[in-house]
């Protein structure tokens, strides 16, 4: 049961990294793709039915997490607890920009919440990629599973680091350009004329940047966190996960390359998905069984043996998980599907 839940909160976490994160992706690069008023309404449109409803997710894991391993949630919530309110001021000022631009009139209005819409975005996505940082490098924990950190100190990678040193900035950097990719390709795929266009020599330029950045974390990761070769080590069938990520990014070279048509560009964006998917698929084989690691080492790492709940509610929780996620699915199926084709210009929530 432990290990069903931490696959299943891992589950949770990813999926909304992969429709949240096209919606941040969609801010990072809203105002290199989109030139004028019609585009950007045309650019916000494409999120516009679903980007709240992208972000239930992040409720979803994070009630999930506080039922099947409640000591990692009051640990990490509380040792990040500064930066978990940056988090949520930064989600309240996105949200606030995307609707109050259509209802907000005026000269100086429009360009205000669109910068803030685009600088809302990237900060999430590099304070997403250095909170994932933190759980891989692990967290000055204590014997009572508590642990106190201060934003940053000397940007060193030791034991006096803060959540922010040099590894965790690379890895929210890293979070960053994967993210502007995953956006860009969305609007390549959602919007017409010169926005798809620009998204895409964002989205091939990003690639780049996000292969040598995906290289580099990697072989980094692999040094910081030894867990992860133990367990490649342990099961080798673990290689499936690395493998998703080469042939994701292999696919999308393939479909950016030459003209663009919708349906390439929809396939390079479906590989974006799973690029992301394998990502956090790989770094989520590679911590088990931590959800947490200390820094001291493994004696004082939380992991899902020693931060869930009993097997009686693990048991009864999943009756509802299951019966919850098919309402989720049911209704996400239904979202995507009626709203499906592409944005036209100038016309915030009008589709095909």
């Amino acid at each position: 049961m432990p290990t069903l839940w931490f696959c299943l909160v891992a589950f949770m976490l990813a999926i909304y990294v992969l429709l949240d994160g096209f919606d941040l992706g969609v801010g990072i690069v809203h105002l290199g793709v989109a030139h004028t008023d019609a585009e950007r309404r045309a650019v916000i449109g494409s999120i516009a039915p679903v980007w709240d409803g992208n972000e239930v997710w992040l409720i979803v894991a994070g009630g999930t997490l506080f039922f099947a391993f409640p000591v990692l949630y009051a640990s990490s919530f509380s040792g990040f607890y500064l930066p978990l309110m940056m988090v949520l001021w930064l989600l309240i000022l996105r949200g606030i920009s995307v609707e109050f631009r259509s209802h907000i009139a005026g000269g100086v209005w429009p360009p205000f919440w669109d910068l803030t819409f685009c600088l809302s975005s990237a900060l999430l996505a590099i304070f997403f990629g250095a909170a994932l940082g933190n759980v891989v490098r692990g967290v000055p924990l204590d014997a009572q599973g508590y642990f106190f950190e201060p934003l940053w100190t000397n940007f060193r990678f030791g034991a006096d680091a803060g959540i922010l040193d040099w590894y965790t900035i690379l890895i929210g950097l890293a979070a960053y350009l994967a993210l502007a990719m995953h956006g860009a390709l969305w609007v390549a795929y959602k919007c017409e004329a010169e926005a798809a266009e620009r998204a895409r020599r964002i989205a091939r330029l990003s690639f780049w940047a996000v292969l040598v950045m995906t290289l580099l974390v990697t072989l980094i990761s692999l040094q910081i966190q030894p867990q992860i070769l133990l367990n490649l080590s342990a099961h080798p069938w673990g290689f499936v996960f690395p493998a998703i990520v080469i042939a994701s990014l292999a696919g999308i070279f393939y479909y950016l390359r030459g003209a663009s048509t919708p349906a390439k560009a929809r396939r390079a964006f479906v590989h974006s998905c799973g690029y992301l998917l394998g990502m956090l698929t790989s770094v989520a084989f590679g911590l088990y069984p931590y959800v947490l690691p200390a820094r001291a080492g493994p004696a004082l790492s939380l992991s899902i043996y020693n931060s869930r709940t009993s097997d009686h509610a693990l048991r009864l929780g999943l009756a509802w998980w299951i019966v919850g996620m098919i309402l989720a699915a049911v209704y996400f199926i239904f979202l995507y599907r009626r709203f499906s084709g592409p944005v036209r210009t100038g016309e915030t929530h009008s589709y095909d």
